[in-house]
């Protein structure tokens, strides 16, 4: 696997990819953007760029501008939206296919894009259905209205949705879930917990390839 960074502009500012390169011939690229309240260095991000890059898969994980530029609070919805349509070109020159992904709010850019840009498929790493403890605010539209095949991998005490939340998966809305026992939105586990959090970890990088391979043999 080889590791480099890519900057490129934007109308909201420069951006950045940092591409895990599978070695030999890839299959398909995988592109996940980061989180409101993080960015690239993410468990589940970073678990899955070193994990899937052997199995023939390239990851690229995208720093949009206003994380890039250091500050705090992420862009409005609209903004993130435009920075992931310009990023688009350069995560299709590859010449494979694209799935669009996340963690959170990069999760519901993927969402949103997805059928416009002709995404391969969309992966949604804690998909945030709702503000924490407002399950009326539902954002399960975002989901279902992807219009491609999706995977949702969602923590099983995840405060913006468990996975026991989610509307159920039909013909116009194709999805599969996976669950993180005992995992919270950032995938992480309490000590006490059943499960460790390197085998949260391996139950994340493993329903990702499985998925992928369905995908792209």
């Amino acid at each position: 696997m080889t590791t480099r960074t890519q900057s490129l502009d934007t109308s909201a500012g420069p951006a950045r990819i940092t591409w895990h390169t599978a070695p030999g011939d890839a299959r398909l690229v995988l592109a996940l953007g980061h989180g409101a309240g993080g960015g690239i260095e993410a468990r589940d991000l970073q678990a899955l760029a070193a994990a899937l890059p052997p199995r023939g898969i390239t990851v690229a994980l995208v720093e949009q501008p206003w994380r890039v530029a250091g500050k705090k609070v992420a862009a409005a919805p609209k903004v993130l939206d435009q920075g992931w349509r310009e990023l688009w070109p350069a995560l299709a020159a590859p010449g494979l296919p694209v799935v669009a992904g996340g963690r959170s709010a990069g999760a519901r850019v993927a969402c949103r894009t997805a059928a416009e840009l002709d995404a391969a498929a969309v992966l949604a790493l804690s998909f945030p259905l709702h503000p924490p403890g407002k399950p009326e605010k539902s954002r399960a539209a975002e989901l279902t209205g992807a219009g491609r095949p999706a995977l949702v991998v969602q923590g099983g005490r995840d405060p913006f949705g468990r996975p026991d939340e989610f509307p159920p998966p039909t013909g116009q809305a194709p999805y599969e879930l996976v669950e993180v026992p005992e995992a919270d939105h950032g995938f992480a586990v309490p000590k006490k917990a059943g499960t460790t959090q390197e085998e949260a970890l391996a139950v994340i990088t493993d329903a990702v390839a499985g998925w992928l391979d369905r995908l792209a043999p």
